[in-house]
């Protein structure tokens, strides 16, 4: 990530090993960077075919994902990072963008990964980091007062649940790439890891799948529903009839995403609501999973299961409409999706418990499903309890 120094030269970190989320754990040390695409909504165009294509060119041929990948070449090309926020999800969708992302990043991002016979050196320590006071972009109040227009939209009818965000800044200095990477090592990060640009870096510490492709089936694992990281939190949760229902409303819209694009009648749910652990808390999640579909390619896929259902809400585009009006800023890294993608292989985590660093201020959002049984306060406790974890990390503490 490039930052600018106080006496106004531009200046790099030192070389670092390659830490995208979902990437081969055995090419991390020798991967290296081969070409590069970023999208912003400026630039026009379909973006989910603009990067199919871009990953065709360089090599990463998407363009039927029902096909075996080729075997894996240790000398050549290795894959590729794929990012996107959750308003190009939106806008794949056929729902509006939302309102204007509060970081500096583009809204996709492919990175075509070589492999290289000298790793870089590891970067030196980091020294100097300085983490300033989180600036809420709404207030308590103001957060629970979104969860009571939910509730009346539910009760009108309009929707069945909504997720709602929240997001918080804080000004830093130092170097923000180690600060991103601790995020990686916390409990349960099924997608730790880092993504970089120039003048931006993401961290990701999520647990929940939104989609991969393995031995030619589409696989999904929503997460919905949270309690504490104690035995009377595992068995509230078990026990509560409200995030049973939220968890079978998003389990269904999955379902339904993948049915768009599966051979039909192979959609199944293997797994639902198991009580798994993500740092202090308990989560339920559920296994989805359906045969990919003849001819499938990459753009399809995106804009089938973009953004994830467990971020939105159900209906999807009704969700996101509700999204749209009560979210006072956009949701950025937050809510989209990151991860890896190969010929015959793809693995995307959905970007819950991550951070992104632009310029000077590093970003973090959190939240969770309203539905018509949701207590505002204890919404807003919840969001909170989601996010502790990743600004102790942020922060070093």
């Amino acid at each position: 990530m490039r930052k600018i120094g106080p006496d106004g030269v531009e200046t790099l970190p030192s070389a670092r090993l390659i830490d995208v989320p979902a990437a081969p754990a055995g090419c991390r040390r020798t991967l290296v960077e081969r070409a590069r695409w970023e999208w912003r909504p400026a630039d026009g165009g379909d973006p989910a075919a603009l990067a199919e294509d871009f990953l065709a060119a360089h090599g990463v041929a998407l363009h039927d994902l029902a096909r075996p990948g080729a075997r894996h070449d240790p000398d050549g090309l290795c894959g590729a990072a794929l990012y996107v926020s959750a308003a190009a999800g939106a806008l794949l969708a056929g729902a509006a963008a939302g309102a204007a992302n509060p970081a500096d990043l583009p809204e996709v991002a492919v990175v075509v990964y070589g492999h290289t016979p000298t790793p870089p050196p590891a970067a030196p320590p980091a020294a100097g980091w300085w983490l300033g006071d989180w600036a809420e972009s709404w207030t308590p109040r103001q957060h629970a007062d979104a969860v009571r227009a939910v509730r009346a939209a539910i009760g009108r009818g309009d929707v069945y649940q909504v997720n709602m965000v929240g997001h918080a800044a804080a000004r830093y200095a130092g170097d923000p790439l180690p600060a991103l990477a601790r995020l990686g090592a916390l409990p349960g990060a099924r997608y730790g890891g880092t993504l970089t640009g120039a003048g931006w870096a993401i961290g990701c510490a999520s647990p929940e799948t939104l989609v991969e492709l393995a031995g030619g089936r589409l696989i999904t694992r929503p997460i919905k529903g949270t309690r504490p990281a104690t035995a009377a939190g595992r068995a509230e949760l078990l026990a509560s009839a409200k995030e049973r229902a939220e968890h079978v409303m998003i389990v269904d819209l999955e379902r339904n995403d993948l049915a768009r694009v599966a051979r039909t009648g192979t959609v199944r749910v293997d797994e639902l609501f198991a009580v798994r652990r993500w740092c202090d808390l308990w989560q339920a999640e559920s296994t989805v999973s359906a045969t990919v579909a003849d001819g499938l390619g990459l753009a399809d896929l995106l804009r089938a299961v973009c953004p994830g259902g467990s971020v939105t809400g159900a209906p999807k585009l009704a969700a996101l409409d509700r999204i749209t009006a009560l979210e006072p800023v956009g949701r950025g890294a937050s809510m989209g999706a990151l991860g890896w993608v190969a010929p015959g292989r793809i693995d995307l985590g959905l970007t819950i418990r991550t951070a992104a660093a632009d310029g000077d201020r590093m970003h973090v959002w959190a939240g969770g499903g309203i539905t018509w049984d949701s207590d505002p306060d204890a919404e807003v406790a919840e969001a909170a309890a989601k996010t502790a974890p990743v600004r102790a990390a942020l922060a070093n503490r």
